[in-house]
């Protein structure tokens, strides 16, 4: 293939080639950018299966509703998780692209998940833990690092 020529002659090199500029290297810590992606993913398909769990089995929970501590039916509980697990799938796979909204709705959808949890734990203890656990993990990972994928 031929190169087309723009006037003053620059071609088709990219801006950094034409400032002379050399790239930077790939820090660490975009490790972890890519890591709350995949703990978002992970955590939207977890809040996915306790929707499905919560819509078509309510008897599988260790307490009834009334022992939650916001009193909801099982069904808006499954519908809520639900939402939250696609909106954190969409967003977990949008964090790899370098998307800055991905990173903000990301560490809001974190945030939203641990209030969640924090409701659901009386029907499941250690579940709602860990899931609280992956959310402090997801807002660390994207607020302190979040930047660093899109940069490179």
């Amino acid at each position: 293939m031929s190169e087309t020529l723009r006037p003053g002659g620059e071609g088709m090199r990219t801006p950094l080639e034409r400032q002379n500029v050399a790239p930077t290297t790939m820090s660490g810590w975009v490790g972890w950018v890519a890591f709350a992606g995949i703990m978002m993913v992970l955590l939207g398909s977890f809040h996915i299966i306790q929707a499905l769990i919560a819509l078509f089995n309510d008897e599988y929970f260790l307490v009834t509703r009334n022992g939650l501590a916001v009193e909801l039916d099982f069904t808006t509980w499954g519908w809520v998780h639900l939402i939250g697990g696609c909106v954190a799938v969409a967003a977990g796979i949008c964090v790899f692209l370098g998307q800055i909204w991905a990173r903000a709705v990301g560490v809001l959808v974190a945030m939203v998940s641990a209030i969640v949890n924090l409701g659901f734990l009386a029907a499941y203890p250690i579940w709602s833990s860990i899931m609280i656990l992956v959310d402090i993990l997801v807002i660390w990972a994207l607020v302190v690092h979040g930047g660093e994928l899109r940069d490179e």
